[in-house]
């Protein structure tokens, strides 16, 4: 059963000149909050991951003063979703935290990527010499 108003939508989207347009493509939400959480302790949900992130983000985070408990699960292996608990010290907001973790990790694999190309090149000089 369809109203007037599902008309009208068709015929602005049949009306609609498609090249023109911009069409923005939205992503979905990877990270989630998990239910029962708060400023200093929070279970987050991330799809699409499994013990690859889950393992080097724990560490991260764990190496931060302001955490007392960093430690993640894969609640299902025939689901890619990775949960990651983190608790804090006095009054310490786990979303910066987890913030923190995200960017020390970012910055860690850029450190990764450049030692390695630079060893590479110095390897592959090396034996065309």
């Amino acid at each position: 059963m369809s109203t007037n108003g599902d008309h009208e939508m068709a015929d602005a989207v049949a009306g609609a000149d498609i090249g023109s347009a911009e069409i923005e493509i939205v992503e979905p939400q990877r990270i989630r909050v998990l239910p029962g959480s708060t400023d200093t302790a929070a279970s987050f949900e991330f799809t699409k991951e499994d013990h690859t992130l889950g393992n080097a983000l724990r560490y991260i985070i764990m190496k931060n003063p302001d955490v007392e408990f960093c430690g993640y699960s894969i609640p299902h292996p025939s689901e890619a979703k990775m949960n990651l608990r983190i608790q804090t010290w006095d009054e310490v907001n786990v979303y910066d935290v987890l913030e923190k973790g995200l960017n020390d990790l970012m910055d860690l694999c850029d450190v990764v990527v450049d030692k390695f190309t630079v060893s590479r090149d110095a390897f592959n000089a090396s034996k065309t010499s």
